[in-house]
């Protein structure tokens, strides 16, 4: 009889005195929001391209336990491809800081420009020389020309050979001032503007940077600009 009584009163003080409730798990954030994220974050990147643009995120590391975020939002470095292979940053500020990057496939299928015949360096790019080609720019180098009004009138920096894209870098622009010209200086600054006479020392496109030789001998270096014009502020 004792000892069911003691069995019965230790029965009831576990009862009264319950322990206390464990502390929930934090959220953790869903994986599969980051990579839509992301993807959204290269769709809308790509928006103003004439073309079909498919984006494939690859997959978040499963072992971070990123607490779960209300705003997640995407990034790149500066500098960053937005089409072919690239990585995306998505970070989170609040309520917990992290940031994770996420790879990605960039395929952007549309109209390029390329050579129609194969073209000399220094050589004058004509309308006939070029014809528009489609395929995925994702899977060429930065600045393809997708619009031929970009290239003629140019010069090619290199020789190229049939059928090659065109890139922006590889072109230069008509020149406008040429070496021995004579050109217009132009000069300005607070308050006032002046111009004078000067020959040019070097050939340059519009918008770049040339240097000029004034009558008594001293070299200026200004902006060329059409009309052989050279614009030098102070």
């Amino acid at each position: 009889m004792k000892i069911t009584l003691f069995t019965a009163l230790l029965l009831a003080s576990q009862c009264c005195f319950a322990q206390p409730a464990a502390a929930p798990a934090p959220a953790l954030q869903d994986p599969a929001v980051l990579k839509r994220v992301a993807e959204d974050y290269l769709r809308a990147q790509n928006a103003a391209v004439a073309g079909e643009v498919t984006v494939t995120a690859g997959p978040v590391n499963q072992r971070m336990s990123l607490a779960s975020c209300p705003e997640p939002q995407a990034f790149q470095q500066p500098g960053a491809r937005t089409s072919g292979k690239t990585t995306v940053g998505v970070r989170c500020t609040a309520p917990v800081a992290w940031t994770v990057y996420i790879q990605a496939q960039v395929s952007v299928v549309t109209a390029y420009v390329a050579t129609a015949v194969p073209l000399v360096q220094g050589q004058t790019i004509e309308q006939s020389q070029l014809v528009l080609l489609k395929g995925d720019i994702g899977t060429m180098p930065n600045g393809v020309v997708t619009d031929m009004a970009q290239a003629v009138g140019r010069t090619s920096t290199v020789s190229l050979a049939s059928g090659t894209p065109l890139r922006l870098d590889a072109l230069r622009g008509k020149p406008v001032v040429q070496q021995g010209q004579l050109v217009r200086v132009v000069s300005s600054g607070n308050g006032f503007r002046v111009s004078a006479e000067a020959r040019a020392i070097g050939n340059a496109s519009d918008g770049q940077v040339v240097q000029v030789r004034t009558p008594a001998g001293a070299i200026l270096s200004g902006v060329a600009r059409a009309g052989g014009l050279v614009e030098v502020v102070f």
